[in-house]
Order: structure tokens, then sequence, then C-alpha cells
């Protein structure tokens, strides 16, 4: 005779097994959060991977100066314009798309260092690539997950979905750098391909049933003048923006150039730097806890 469920149970499931999902997690909050640590893991890696490819193939820190900065330029030029796209077509589709285009662009820049072909150019074009779905893929997952959450738990999730990412961060590091000194940095990269493909997938499951269709504003070009015209009339605001457009060249450039060469030459290789990486993210999850208090 089967035994009748006891108070505190559910369909005789244990009310606390219910609760270890907070009330915040949904399906699509949590397939968001899950894509997020998948390409956090991999990406990290992968821009250890990229610096200590071009090395590896006879550059100078001018070559992976280089290759850093195409990667980044687009991630300027083209921010305004992938937040109108996102304003007008899907969220969902315009991050599965710029995942796919990340994907394609990391799998054959590895396929490139694996086979010992791998040349300055075709180096700084698949980080171009790379660069310019991060630009697309960043307007629209913000707001899709704005829309994944609402309410009073909204500030949670958020906090939430912030550690996963730094913690991410971390293990991507960290795990990125002792995987280039054991097996290389084309494995590495083909790693991170494999993990924009995963976050494509996931990211094609959401549900946007709920999401009401947006009303048709003006023209693209009419939106983005509208934008400029807001962005510059606001001193404060473009003040803030140029001072850490300045900070975060000079830690992008210790970062991406300076950093791997010392690994390099002083250090043993990219498994230190992984690590020293993965300190430096440490202090900036510790630095937001306290600041929090």
């Amino acid at each position: 005779m089967a035994s009748r469920p006891r108070p505190g149970d559910s369909h005789g499931v244990p009310t606390t097994l219910l609760r270890r999902r907070p009330a915040f997690a949904g399906r699509n909050y949590s397939l968001l959060t899950a894509a997020a640590v998948v390409t956090n893991l991999g990406s990290h890696g992968a821009l250890i991977a990229a610096a200590f490819a071009v090395l590896e193939t006879g550059g100078d820190g001018g070559d992976v100066g280089l290759v850093a900065a195409a990667r980044t330029l687009p991630l300027v030029l083209f921010l305004l314009i992938g937040g109108a796209v996102a304003d007008r077509l899907p969220r969902h589709r315009v991050m599965v798309a710029a995942n796919a285009l990340n994907c394609v662009s990391q799998a054959a820049f590895a396929a490139l260092v694996l086979a010992g072909e791998a040349r300055l150019w075709q180096m700084m074009l698949l980080s171009a690539l790379g660069g310019t779905g991060q630009a697309f893929f960043n307007p629209a997952a913000e707001g899709m997950l704005l829309s994944s959450v609402k309410g009073e738990q909204a500030s949670r999730a958020f906090a939430v979905f912030r550690m996963a990412m730094h913690g991410a961060t971390l293990g991507g590091a960290a795990l990125g750098g002792a995987m280039v000194a054991a097996i290389g940095p084309g494995w590495v990269l083909a790693v991170d391909a494999l993990a924009f493909a995963v976050a494509a997938a996931l990211r094609a499951f959401l549900d946007v049933k709920h999401i009401p269709p947006r009303a048709p504003g003006g023209g693209m070009l009419a939106d983005l003048r509208e934008g400029w015209r807001e962005f510059i009339g606001r001193p404060w605001l473009w003040g803030i923006v140029v001072q850490f457009s300045i900070a975060n060249a000079v830690v992008g450039a210790a970062d991406a150039v300076y950093g791997p060469l010392v690994a390099r030459d002083h250090l043993g290789g990219a498994a230190p730097w992984g690590v020293a990486l993965a300190f430096f993210g440490g202090g900036t999850v510790v630095g937001a806890l306290l600041m929090t208090r």
C-alpha cells in the first residue's frame, strides 16, 4: 500500500526540493544564465589563446595588439547599429545569429592555427568578425534578460546572473591558460567555437510568446540620429564614456598585449597568465560584494 504524502510535501515531493530553484529562475532566465556561463568559460580562455596563437606564429607584441584591436574596433563601430537592430528584430534570433557568427569565426581561427597556416591578416579578420557578432549580441542580450524577470525579484535575479558570469570568467581564464599550455591555443579556440554552438542551441529554445510585439518605429537611420543627438546632448554621459574608454584601453592593452608577452618571457607560458587573470577577476567579484554591503 502506497504511503500517504507527509505534511509539507507536494504530490509526494518534499517542499525543500521544489524550493531549490529560486522563484525568479524561470525557463528563459535559466537558459540565458546557462548560455552566458558557457560562452564566458570559452571566450575568456580564447582571449588568452588568441594572443599566444599570434606569438607562436612568430608575431610580436605589435601583432598581438593588432589582433586585439581588430576585435575591439567593431564593438565600438557597430554597437549603436546593433542596438537598433535589436529594437526591430526578435532579440532571441539576433542572439542566435550572433552566436553562430562567433562559432564560425572561432572555428576557422582554430583550424588555421591547428594547421599551422595562420597569417596575421587572417587572424585580424576573424577577430573582427567575432567582435562584430558581439556588438550585435550585447544589446539584444540585455533586452532579453530584462524581459525574463519581473517584479521584486528582478534585482536579485540580475545579481545572481552577474555572479554566474563572473564565476565563469574566473574559471575560463584559469582553465584557458592551463589548456593553452597543455594542448595549444588552436584547441582552446576550437573549444570556444563549440561553446558558442552550445549557447546558440540553448538560446534557440527561449520562449518568446509572452513578449508583446514592438510597435514599428521610424527608420533605422532616423533612430540612430536621434540616439546620437541624445548622447551628445548630455555632457556628463559622454564624459563618463570617454573616461571609461581610456581606462578600458589601458587595461585592455595590459590584458591583451603586455600580459601575454611577460608570461611568455618571464613566467613560463600561458598557464600563469590565466591564473593571474582569474585572481584579477576574483578581486573584481570581492569588490562588487563589498560595494553591496
